[in-house]
């Protein structure tokens, strides 16, 4: 079992801007972290398509999974802001380790899947983000990525989790493509709640309750997850949804690479 590597820093995530959101989004979930349960990755209806995204061959990376990875534990790379995180992750089985995605400790080429999941709004130096997450793929590597939509959807709930932006889907795919990844299929989900008052409430507890709130939701989440929907991927980029508040994007990494 591999114990997760110590903080490190760059040029890119060791100062400003990059290094404020990085302590910012430690202080909301290394409480949360401390209080919730692991889960498997099969609990979540993304295990369909991860386990068909699975490479033969190759190293395959985790970005930012809390304890919530979409991979499995045994023969994967994570990498967490969270020092909590990545130590709860190597201690289960997985090779964990604490640093940023503007900054990520791989070498060129290294990964042949890459999964990024409610990760790059988090990041001050998105380009540094996209760049990194290129320089790392293999030829024909595959990355599943999704962000939150629409800038003008921002609300305290952006503010809360620590978000720093919010996506167009074209602007996203356009950047995806400058860097060399082709997107094969995505789509739209997590509608808005029902109830914005209670979700608030929620949103409270998480931040200035962790403990109590962990509590009740690592009690809901199994049933909830339960209940979830299939993923539903269409090929290629997907079309706005004014209902939608996430993007989910599967794209392919060139061939040739310069």
């Amino acid at each position: 079992m591999t114990a997760p590597a110590p903080p490190f820093t760059s040029p890119a995530s060791g100062r400003g801007e990059n290094d404020a959101a990085l302590a910012r989004n430690c202080r909301f979930y290394d409480p949360l972290w401390h209080a919730a349960d692991l889960l498997p990755p099969e609990s979540f209806n993304t295990w369909p398509l991860i386990r068909t995204l699975l490479p033969a061959t190759g190293r395959r990376l985790e970005i930012g999974p809390g304890l919530r990875p979409r991979l499995p534990l045994a023969g994967t790379d994570f990498l967490d802001a969270s020092l909590v995180a990545a130590s709860r992750l190597a201690r289960a089985g997985g090779h964990a380790v604490r640093g940023s995605a503007a900054a990520l400790p791989y070498p060129d080429r290294a990964f042949a899947l890459i999964v990024a999941l409610d990760v790059i709004e988090h990041v001050a130096d998105d380009a540094a983000a996209f760049a990194e997450l290129a320089r790392i793929a293999a030829p024909r590597a595959a990355l599943l990525l999704s962000v939150p939509l629409d800038p003008g959807r921002w609300s305290r709930f952006d503010d809360t989790v620590g978000h720093v932006r919010r996506y167009r889907i074209e602007a996203l795919g356009a950047r995806l493509a400058t860097q060399g990844w082709q997107v094969e299929a995505s789509g739209t989900f997590g509608l808005r709640p029902r109830f914005p008052g209670l979700a608030a409430l929620g949103m409270w507890f998480l931040a200035h309750r962790p403990a109590r709130a962990m509590r009740w939701y690592n009690r809901l989440l199994p049933g909830i997850l339960r209940r979830q929907a299939p993923l539903v991927l269409t090929p290629g980029l997907t079309s706005p949804d004014a209902r939608a508040d996430e993007v989910l994007l599967l794209a392919r990494r060139a061939v040739t690479l310069n």
